[in-house]
């Protein structure tokens, strides 16, 4: 699955053929559809295990914080080195964002897939800034849901501008632009 999931990440669905599948999978197009029913139906999964490993790397990073918020400005500098010109993940950009603009004119099960991803991850932002402003460590009067649009259009933004012919220092000083922007909603010591 995680090699279905880096040559769709990196091709895109329309981009990446069944041939190309097959040779990255090592598998025969019969086990494929008997596994996945169609190429629709692996996409979906590989777009699952994305989410799935992108919540949990959040979360073990967090798990090195007293401070959620802290951790989260920490988080926003290490996603701009992690997906600086000099990475070598299979694409800079969001699968789940690429997903989003390359399928959602169709209005296809795919491309309801990856808004609803996108709106858990945005609901998941919300709860986490939620717990930080229950510690005290943001203004009393902070909207967390409104923060979390904020820090999730900043990471689709700061994704998108890595996949661009950028230098690294350009990508990481936007890490810390972000960073630095949370500071606007902690609380006072």
């Amino acid at each position: 699955m995680a090699k279905a999931m880096g040559l769709f990440w990196q091709r895109g669905y329309y981009g990446t053929s069944m041939k190309q599948i097959e040779q990255a999978l090592d598998m025969r197009p019969g086990s494929l559809y008997a596994a996945f029913g169609s190429k629709d139906g692996l996409f979906a999964e590989a777009l699952k295990l994305y989410a799935q490993r992108g919540g949990e790397e959040l979360a073990a990073h967090l798990e090195g914080y007293n401070s959620i918020l802290t951790g989260l400005q920490e988080y926003l500098r290490n996603l701009a080195t992690a997906f600086s010109p000099s990475s070598e993940t299979p694409a800079r950009a969001c699968m789940i964002v690429k997903t989003l603009l390359e399928v959602s004119h169709e209005q296809n099960p795919l491309g309801r897939q990856a808004n609803a991803m996108l709106s858990e991850i945005e609901l998941a932002l919300a709860d986490l800034l939620a717990r930080a402003r229950a510690r005290g460590e943001l203004k009393a009067g902070t909207d967390c849901n409104r923060l979390a649009r904020l820090v999730q259009a900043q990471i689709i933004g700061l994704r998108s501008y890595a996949q661009r012919d950028t230098s690294s220092e350009h990508v990481n000083e936007l890490g810390d632009d972000m960073a630095s922007m949370l500071e606007h909603y902690r609380a006072a010591s």
